[in-house]
């Protein structure tokens, strides 16, 4: 089972795909960072912090000096270049018991190329859950080039994650085994029982291979520890760059530490008010929103064209196509194929040569694009992404859907999509099934009254994050807090899409604390 991915990692694919086989802080004078919102400045120092819950940590965690040197190759990837530098924090694992065992937080940086005042630390979160900071920030470090002017670009692999004690919950073998028997929109009662019963074995092996962290990683764990991240950087205020999930992450923490938000941008934001049934609900609503948007550049007619589609995934679902390796095309990897092209405009003139292809009856295209988005490479294996996504997302919500309330809802997923509503409605009810872990919350607490203005950042044309969630975003995080930027555009995530109004508008708040006038708007 793969939910659909939150994750600016998905967004860079762009470049992969159309190559498939398919044809110490400083105060730089800007203000104190409260304002109306017009012309005012986020701080990038300030005041000390009220007194919260980090105060109780041990000088051990809080004071810690990390050492720094030259990074490994990530697991699947490629040692970065000298410009970079790893490290590992330690934090608790339980933060309910500061002083008990801890774990280790991967980190990666690029110190600051120094042509202007340094600011601190730009610290990135790119999505998912379960996304991998270590290996996403060295390539995405060309669009950030600016920002690295003032900053030390820093990421992380949050708890959960690949070097940062990375959940995984089941082989290769038994991925690539699901993937071919499971079905993920089930049409009989044999092939129900199936999905649930590999949901149910997922959870089940999330417990017995990691044990140890599978209720430890939660975003409100991961907020805490990148305060700690921030003090041991020598940060007095957290800088930030959150992308997808990312937004999640870094409204969470402002929430927790209000007093310590420096500039935090957040860029392609999940909607803070859904709980899992409504983000299921706006995702299906997000990518048929961007299939709409592809069959009109086309000139063709949407209603028509998605009609189509889910005529092809019916009969592919009915008989799986052919590719040129030994494997099939099922409905599931079809569908997951059609929707990596999503992310990107870019990528939709392979949409069309991958379709044209299915509708002929060969399957190699879908399926090499479905594998680009699993992250399975050509030997078979697959990395644990979403192995961390589901453990993430599961503990922190509390929402269980049943099967029976599943099947009642999907009338109205499939109104809302008709060629990704049942994928999505199904998914409610079988991400979570049985989880070993009981969940937090219904939907995230981000209200930060109390923080310096947060540049929230909404691109109308958003697949995964659909744009609605910018705004609600922006109301929650408070009055005078949330500042809304909006793009017209497409694809996942605004900043370094095309946009020069909008690169320039979150360059200005980051490296002078230029707070936009909120509701400002990016035609282009």
């Amino acid at each position: 089972m793969q939910r659909f991915v939150r994750s600016a990692a998905l967004a860079a694919t762009g470049v992969l795909v159309a190559g498939l086989a398919v044809g110490c802080s400083s105060d730089d004078g800007e203000g104190d960072g409260k304002g109306d919102g017009k012309g005012s400045s986020a701080s990038a120092s300030g005041p000390a912090p009220k007194p919260d819950a980090s105060s109780t940590l041990p000088a051990s965690v809080t004071t810690q000096k990390l050492d720094w040197s030259g990074c490994k190759a990530p697991e699947g990837g490629t040692a970065p270049g000298a410009d970079w530098q790893c490290s590992t924090l330690k934090v608790p694992l339980d933060y309910a018991k500061p002083d008990g065992e801890t774990i280790g937080i991967a980190l990666i940086r690029a110190r600051t190329t120094g042509k202007g005042d340094r600011i601190g630390s730009l610290v990135f979160n790119f999505g998912g859950p379960g996304g991998s900071g270590v290996s996403g920030l060295p390539s995405f470090a060309d669009t950030y080039g600016s920002l690295r002017e003032r900053y030390d670009l820093v990421s992380f692999d949050p708890r959960g994650v690949a070097a940062s004690e990375g959940v995984r919950c089941r082989d290769d073998k038994a991925t690539q085994a699901a993937e071919r028997t499971v079905d993920l929109t089930p049409d009989t009662a044999a092939e129900e029982k199936a999905y649930f019963k590999d949901a149910a074995d997922f959870g089940a092996g999330c417990a017995r291979g990691s044990k140890k962290v599978v209720g430890h990683v939660s975003t409100a764990d991961a907020a805490r520890d990148m305060d700690v991240m921030r003090q041991v950087l020598g940060d007095e205020k957290l800088h930030y760059m959150g992308i997808s999930y990312g937004t999640e992450l870094g409204g969470t923490y402002a929430h927790l530490f209000p007093q310590r938000v420096g500039r935090l941008t957040l860029d392609a934001v999940v909607d803070p008010s859904a709980d899992s049934v409504g983000h299921a609900e706006n995702q299906a609503r997000g990518f048929q929103r961007a299939l709409d948007n592809y069959f009109k550049s086309r000139g063709q007619d949407p209603k028509a064209g998605s009609a189509k589609v889910a005529r092809l995934l019916k009969r592919i679902d009915a008989k799986p196509l052919r590719t040129s390796g030994d494997r099939e095309l099922t409905e599931s990897l079809a569908t997951t194929g059609i929707t990596i092209t999503l992310y990107s405009k870019q990528t939709w003139p392979t949409l069309t040569r991958a379709l044209e292809d299915a509708e002929k009856g060969d399957g190699t295209a879908l399926l090499q694009l479905a594998d680009a988005y699993n992250e399975r490479d050509p030997s078979g294996h697959y990395s644990t992404q979403s192995h961390s996504q589901r453990a993430i997302s599961c503990l922190d919500s509390k929402t269980r859907t049943t099967p029976e309330q599943a099947k009642q809802r999907m009338d109205r997923f499939r109104e809302i999509s008709p060629v990704f509503g049942e994928f999505l409605g199904w998914d409610s009810a079988g991400w979570c099934h049985q989880w070993p872990v009981a969940g937090q919350h219904e939907s995230p607490e981000v209200s930060a009254p109390d923080a310096a203005p947060i540049l929230v950042v909404g691109n109308t044309g958003d697949p995964a994050t659909p744009y609605e969630g910018a705004r609600k975003m922006a109301d929650e995080l408070g009055k005078g807090v949330g500042t809304l930027l909006t793009w017209k555009g497409e694809g996942h995530g605004a900043y370094g899409s095309g946009s020069t109004c909008v690169d320039s508008t979150v360059d200005a708040y980051l490296l002078n604390g230029k707070v936009p006038e909120d509701g400002k708007v990016c035609s282009s």
